[in-house]
């Protein structure tokens, strides 16, 4: 069976007739084994032109030479801590020219346990963005789930999924503006508090590093009326996001205000979000002096892109805290 009408059919299935919620039609789409977007085998990361997008980790070593400096100095030694990267692409980690600082290096992809102990140093870059999400629409006094109809020919369409009844989804809304503007769509990965939850709660020490794009809970209801779930595709940004199910990677802006507080919770701190540039400034300051003291033209443009507000530096912010 090719890898749509595989994608479909366990649509319909979860579907049963009905609709879909938007969570589960992410999780399909996105993880479904085989057939998924992250689960196929394909070029997904990179500046090359059958790539569908670019991270921090394409610019190449300067990322983790950046990223060892910041945690050494939020740690102090490193020596003792193993050096745990989550959710890396396959093929080569862009956090292995600086294992050596480390007592050892891990690399947890898809599908791989999360045992973590002892001290560690826990880096997750786009990590949080790339978990299943939920959109909620206020229609007519209330906030609702969306979700995804499948239709008869296989094409897909958009639908209420209807008032949440489950635990999670019903604590949200309790916290969101009511009454507010009729039609406003609010995205957000309840998935991701939850993995994050998961990643913390081991037996270990150190540091937890993540970076993404996001921003606090009520910016996002203020500031994206529309919501922030976008598709990309062969480096191309749009809105279609039913469109190409298992082609296109789906992903929306994280709450940093929510995650925060899940990190506190597991007894991290200062459990603090910042501006990816300022991270870096303030607790990587002697790799960078050391990068553009060295003059290679390809370090330092590197290091301006994942520094200047222009680029990853404003774009991205850093959750980190230590326990």
């Amino acid at each position: 069976m090719a890898p749509r009408e595989t994608l479909l059919a366990e649509l319909r299935r979860r579907a049963a007739g009905g609709v879909l919620r938007f969570d589960a039609f992410v999780e399909v789409v996105l993880f479904h084994p085989g057939a998924g977007y992250y689960a196929a085998d394909r070029v997904r990361v990179g500046r090359r032109a059958d790539a569908d997008f670019t991270t921090a980790a394409a610019l190449g070593p300067v990322f983790g030479e950046l990223l060892a400096e910041a945690a050494g100095g939020i740690l102090g030694d490193l020596s003792g801590h193993t050096l745990v990267e989550v959710g890396a692409e396959p093929g080569p980690s862009p956090l292995a020219g600086v294992a050596a600082r480390f007592a050892a290096h891990r690399t947890l992809r898809l599908g791989d346990p999360l045992d973590l102990r002892g001290p560690c140093v826990l880096v997750a870059n786009e990590l949080l963005d790339a978990q299943p999400f939920r959109r909620f629409r206020f229609l007519e006094g209330r906030w609702v789930d969306l979700g995804v109809r499948i239709l008869d020919a296989g094409s897909l369409a958009e639908a209420v999924h209807g008032e949440p009844t489950d635990p999670e989804g019903r604590a949200l809304v309790a916290t969101l503006p009511s009454p507010w503007h009729e039609g406003a769509t609010l995205d957000i990965a309840l998935s991701a508090e939850t993995l994050l939850a998961c990643l913390l709660a081991g037996p270990w020490t150190g540091a937890a590093i993540l970076l993404d794009y996001g921003k606090p809970l009520p910016e996002l209801l203020a500031s994206s009326p529309a919501g922030t779930a976008r598709a990309y595709r062969s480096h191309r940004l749009h809105g279609d996001l039913l469109a190409d199910p298992g082609e296109q990677d789906l992903t929306c802006h994280v709450a940093w205000d929510r995650l925060e507080s899940v990190m506190r919770a597991a007894g991290f701190a200062p459990a603090r979000t910042e501006r990816q540039e300022a991270f870096l400034v303030r607790h990587a300051a002697p790799a960078l002096e050391r990068l553009v003291a060295a003059g290679n033209l390809e370090a330092v443009g590197a290091l301006k892109a994942l520094t200047h507000p222009a680029h990853f530096g404003g774009k991205f912010q850093v959750l980190w805290g230590r326990r």
